[in-house]
């Protein structure tokens, strides 16, 4: 194979698909994008309306890899590259109906009455726990549990998986969803231990720590990203095009995609898939049936994002953090609030305040069994009660997201086994995306990497 005249078909023009397409191009390959919708960037949607910049996906991305700064450089779009308020270093956590600071160090964690006194004692406890002898298939409340304590699963874990994952604690895997967590045990011992000795190996790779990554966007939001890689790879991309299957030729693999009605047949050299996996699993169907039972046990929770303008004068509290997440034991219909105009510039007009909030997810499907309209106004109460305004939003909107977040539950590690067994007995066909080495904005962008790599190596084994 010479990379020159190699053919790589890339199934989705999401971020993991477009970034993978950026490196392999910037490499010398021939390159082509199949892309079902009218435009770019999957989940990353961004409109503006009424003087509200609304993110309809992920609101910002953490830079934990110098790879993001590169990509928006080399694309032309680090000077719209902005990093959130200091101000959005605070986040707070609904307890007993009242908002309560995540305490970041020492001396907080001791004053803060988020955690009771038998918690904290409990905490400290953490650097003498062993290991587990059952890793892989440990949720992520028993290792928590284990670790750090009951309360701090209810108050800090629980929130915090709801809001990220919009997951359950009781069925995410510690292992496939938070890897660098149970890497910490399994490598140091414990947790403390490990957040001390392993700062120093992030220092060497030259990567941050999700807690201490700096949170970044762009002044037009986050679909600047997706959109700009893609204007450099226009006439690589097609759009409205759904793929149909994709199936073995004598010379490599054949993708058979549908545009306007008609079928056509794409033959190339490699495929990588970057699609979601429900999708994903139909498309190799008549290669590898296994492989669809694998993807179509993964489950994509229904979430409604909910987005709000309120004039800052009719807000009763303080806006001087990222937002709140709210524990399964508050009882409450959403799952947390984004300050949206808190943390960046030009998400709302000056006398404005815009909120995002979240609903639904693994731990409350039964919400969307109620009427629509109905739980709408059911959360705005609830946050109009979090933030002490009696005021009604002045601009509302909202996306339901049928398939969210793909969760990486306990015995996770199966599928992702059986991904790389496919990708051996299929040489040519990569699987990437975002069930597959984390779900975050710079997973997918280290992750599009790695898979670039994997490639060129194939072909230079192939040579």
């Amino acid at each position: 194979m010479d990379k020159k005249k190699t053919w790589v078909t890339i199934l989705g023009a999401g971020i993991s698909g477009l970034a993978a397409a950026h490196w392999l191009n910037k490499a010398g390959y021939d390159v082509k994008i199949l892309e079902a919708n009218s435009e770019p960037g999957g989940a990353m949607i961004t409109s503006k309306e009424e003087g509200f910049l609304i993110d309809y996906g992920p609101n910002s991305g953490l830079e934990t890899t110098p790879l993001i700064s590169q990509l928006a450089e080399e694309v032309g779009i680090k000077d719209k590259m902005i990093y959130a308020n200091e101000e959005a270093d605070k986040r707070y956590i609904l307890r007993g109906g009242k908002l309560h600071e995540l305490p970041t160090g020492g001396p907080a964690f001791f004053k803060t009455k988020l955690f009771s006194p038998k918690a904290k004692l409990r905490l400290m406890a953490e650097p003498f726990i062993g290991k587990s002898e059952d890793g892989y298939y440990q949720s992520m409340s028993e290792f928590v549990t284990r670790r750090l304590g009951k309360e701090f699963l209810d108050y800090a874990i629980n929130p915090f998986v709801s809001g990220v994952f919009a997951g359950d604690p009781d069925k995410l895997s510690v292992k496939s969803a938070f890897p660098k967590l149970y890497r910490l045990e399994e490598l140091y011992g414990g947790l403390i231990k490990g957040m001390i000795r392993g700062a120093r190996e992030r220092k060497r790779s030259k990567e941050e720590s999700k807690q201490s990554a700096k949170m970044f966007s762009f002044i037009d939001g986050m679909q600047t990203f997706p959109q700009a890689i893609a204007n450099k790879l226009h006439d690589k991309i097609v759009y409205n095009s759904k793929v149909e299957k994709v199936e073995k030729n004598e010379s490599g693999y054949s993708i058979y995609y549908n545009v306007d009605g008609i079928t056509n047949e794409l033959k190339s050299d490699i495929v990588l898939s970057t699609i979601p996996a429900y999708i994903t699993s139909k498309i190799f169907e008549s290669i590898d049936p296994k492989l669809g039972s694998h993807l179509n046990e993964i489950y994509y929770p229904k979430v409604m994002l909910l987005y709000l303008g309120f004039r800052k004068s009719d807000i009763g509290r303080p806006l001087d953090g990222f937002g709140y997440l709210i524990p399964t034991l508050e009882k409450r219909k959403l799952l947390g609030a984004i300050w949206s105009s808190t943390i960046f510039p030009n998400r709302a007009d000056e006398d404005y305040a815009s909120f995002t909030i979240f609903v639904g997810g693994a731990q409350a499907a039964h919400l969307f069994d109620m009427d629509k309209s109905e739980l709408i106004n059911i959360v705005i109460d609830e946050f109009k009660d979090i933030m002490t305004t009696k005021y009604d939003p002045v601009f509302i909107k909202d996306m339901v997201w049928e398939k969210a977040i793909p969760q990486y539950n306990v015995g996770y590690i199966e599928h992702e086994r059986y991904c790389d067994e496919f990708e051996k007995n299929n040489p040519g066909i990569f699987l990437s995306g975002n069930y597959r080495g984390g779900i975050s904005v710079g997973d997918c962008v280290k992750n599009s990497d790695l898979v670039f790599k994997k490639i060129d190596e194939f072909v230079e084994k192939n040579n």
